[in-house]
């Protein structure tokens, strides 16, 4: 019984942060990625050469919308406060500015993992069957993208020039990987099942090195963000 109460509890703070990250229809976010499909499907009724294969679902059906929604959470999480002029509000929470930033990263997180299952949904009866394996992978992005588009904004103190910031990050990170078409192993992207020429056994250590790596990135940023928003003077100078 204790253990449910505090779960409750935790949900409940979750879909307050949700709602102090997206505002009160916060719902309705996870459901915006189904709108990429729907263009995809209407492109594809039209006669456009479009081919989805299991490669596919990681990147273009599922990665892509679900990067989309991170980049535009993450820049909310901290900066979303600034520029509502309730920043100060947040160092007076027991226990740190730090507690804030953790439960809207965690509301932002399950609305991901919310859209991310929304996607799934549509696209294997739809588009393709793909591996379970290309959901970790999509979703690895976003969390990716999430984070670095918190540290953008955190570090600009400031939405827009936080998502210029991140969205010169995606650019390059798509020029350097042909945008999808060249699996590189330090890419937030890398999708095992695109990566032609390589034999099994050099795609699994590719992919642990992937996903340990961008996992350590991402903690490392995260750091170096909750750092940022902890130097209080500077982030309420005016």
């Amino acid at each position: 019984m204790i253990r449910l109460r505090h779960l409750a509890a935790r949900l409940a703070l979750y879909q307050l942060a949700a709602v102090s990250v997206a505002g009160h229809r916060f719902w309705l976010l996870p459901l915006l990625p189904l709108c990429w499909l729907a263009v995809l499907a209407v492109a594809a009724l039209l006669g456009m050469p479009l081919d989805f294969g299991p490669a596919s679902a990681q990147g273009t059906l599922i990665g892509v919308p679900l990067t989309v929604l991170a980049i535009f959470l993450g820049l909310r999480v901290i900066a979303g406060e600034i520029d509502g002029r309730s920043l100060e509000i947040a160092y007076t929470v027991p226990g740190g500015c730090e507690r804030v930033w953790w439960a809207k990263l965690a509301g932002a997180a399950l609305m991901l993992v919310l859209a991310e299952a929304l996607l799934a949904a549509v696209v294997w009866p739809l588009f393709t069957a793909f591996p379970l394996v290309a959901l970790y992978g999509a979703l690895q992005a976003a969390i990716f993208y999430l984070v670095l588009a918190m540290a953008m904004a955190t570090l600009f103190r400031s939405e827009v020039a936080g998502a210029m910031a991140t969205v010169a990050i995606l650019a390059f990170n798509g020029a350097v990987t042909g945008f999808g078409q060249q699996q590189l192993r330090f890419s937030p992207f890398w999708n095992p099942l695109a990566a032609d020429g390589l034999d099994p056994q050099q795609v699994l250590a590719s992919t642990v090195q992937n996903r340990i790596g961008v996992a350590l990135l991402a903690a490392g940023i995260l750091s170096l963000a909750f750092m940022r928003a902890n130097r209080r003077e500077r982030m309420l100078d005016s």
